[in-house]
Order: C-alpha cells, then structure tokens, then sequence
C-alpha cells in the first residue's frame, strides 16, 4: 500500500506551535494550494490543506516559515474520526508532514541592497584588506 503526498503552496498564517502533555512539540499549519484549472467561470479555485508537523519538524517550521512563504510538504493523509461538544460525530482529513522544505528564496529587506549578478562594485578603502585565500 502507498499513502504518499507531495504538496507545494503558500502558507495561510503564521505555523502554530503547541507542545503535548508529554512535551512532544507539535505544529499546524494551512497551505493555499491553487488548482491547475480554472472554474467555469474563469477564476483561479484555491485549496486549503491542513499540516500537521511533529518533533523537531514541527519546531523547524515554526522557527523558520512564516505567512505568505511558499512551502513544500511531503507527507501522508490522515483521516480522523473525532466527536464535537455537541456530540455529532466528526471526520477531517489532514496531511502528517515527513519533510517540509522551502519553495521560494528569503524575502529579505537587505535582498534590495544587493547588486544585480555581474555588476562591479568598490570596495572603499576603509573595508579594504588582505584577501581571505
């Protein structure tokens, strides 16, 4: 048998961390992941994937990932039979994360006082020095 999932999408919000009684660390997050199609209407259709990241995953993600990054996981899906407080019975469907990696660079705010690839720069006299090699 295989459960084997492969998703890659935005992150809805900030990764939540939370710990288990037994101190085991635990993350949720929500992926936006668009469709390849259009509805018939002509409008991008967007699904919202629930993660659940355990351990030292869990602790990576919410140290590293925040809103809006783009975000690869690999994983499987669990389905869950839970009851709410009213007593109605529940299923929800989620995927375990295994690995999650970064789908995009780091936006950073000095990103825009780099200089583009092969432009030449001074170094002013002040920073010059032996070369490190």
């Amino acid at each position: 048998m295989l459960n084997n999932i492969v998703l890659m999408g935005r992150l809805v919000r900030d990764p939540e961390l939370r710990h288990t009684g037994s101190g085991t660390a635990v993350a949720s997050l929500t992926l936006a992941v668009d469709r390849d199609y259009k509805s018939q209407s002509g409008e991008k259709e967007t699904d919202f994937i629930d993660i659940v990241a355990w351990r030292s995953t869990a602790e990576f993600v919410c140290k590293y990932f925040t809103k809006g990054r783009m975000v690869v996981v690999e994983g499987r899906l669990q389905v869950r039979d839970w009851t709410d407080k009213d007593g109605g019975r529940r299923r929800s469907a989620e995927v375990v994360a295994e690995n999650i990696y970064f789908g995009d660079s780091k936006r950073t705010v000095s990103d825009s006082d780099t200089h583009p690839a092969g432009e030449i720069t001074e170094i002013p006299e002040s920073e010059e020095g032996e070369l490190p090699f």
